[in-house]
């Protein structure tokens, strides 16, 4: 057969490494399963959004992520409580203020972790555009949960510390979180290697 008869033959999508294709060893030759790691089984939904790893290196994955986040969480709260209530009240009648401030610094630890543990074999070589990406998608996941404290101190009228923390680093933080994660996988750090 020619190569345009093969192309177009049914079956194509394998031999080109379509949605249907089997995994390829180095070789090129087809990859044994390998049993519940094994994704090339798995729906075309799943293998989407596994982008071609097994179960166990995703649940790695999230886990860094989940480390990493839980680190900036800390310095992010701790931050936000320190600025609002600590001494001398530094944004003490400010809370947005002192929201927009602890995101902005715990951003930076969350990007130095995610690029160089929880992303790094899919980091970009591009620093500066890489960053340029995080921070836009920190900026979308920062409204979130200033939107949420917004909501809740300036609309609502709850504007107690608990009340200020459950909306901006509870609510706030779990919308943010979600927006963040599927941001970074798929926008920030998408380089394979």
């Amino acid at each position: 057969m020619t190569a345009s008869r093969i192309e177009n033959a049914p079956g194509a999508d394998s031999a080109r490494g379509g949605e249907h294709a089997p995994l390829l060893e180095a070789g090129g030759t087809a990859a044994a399963p390998s049993g519940a790691g094994d994704v090339s089984r798995a729906p075309a939904l799943l293998r989407r959004l596994l982008r071609g790893q097994s179960f166990a290196a995703w649940f790695l994955e999230m886990v860094r992520f989940c480390a990493v986040g839980g680190t900036a969480y800390v310095v992010d709260v701790g931050l936000f409580n320190l600025l609002r209530f600590g001494p001398g009240e530094l944004l003490g009648d400010k809370p947005l203020t002192a929201k927009v401030v602890s995101v902005t610094v715990s951003v930076l630890v969350a990007w130095l972790g995610n690029r160089y543990w929880t992303f790094a074999g899919t980091r970009r070589e591009s620093r500066g555009r890489e960053l340029a990406l995080f921070g836009l998608v920190n900026l979308g996941g920062m409204a979130i949960a200033v939107g949420c404290l917004a909501v809740s101190h300036y609309v609502l009228g709850f504007t107690s510390p608990l009340a200020d923390n459950v909306a901006a680093n509870g609510v706030g933080l779990v919308l943010g979180t979600a927006f963040r994660y599927v941001c970074y996988r798929y926008l920030v750090f998408t380089v394979t290697r």
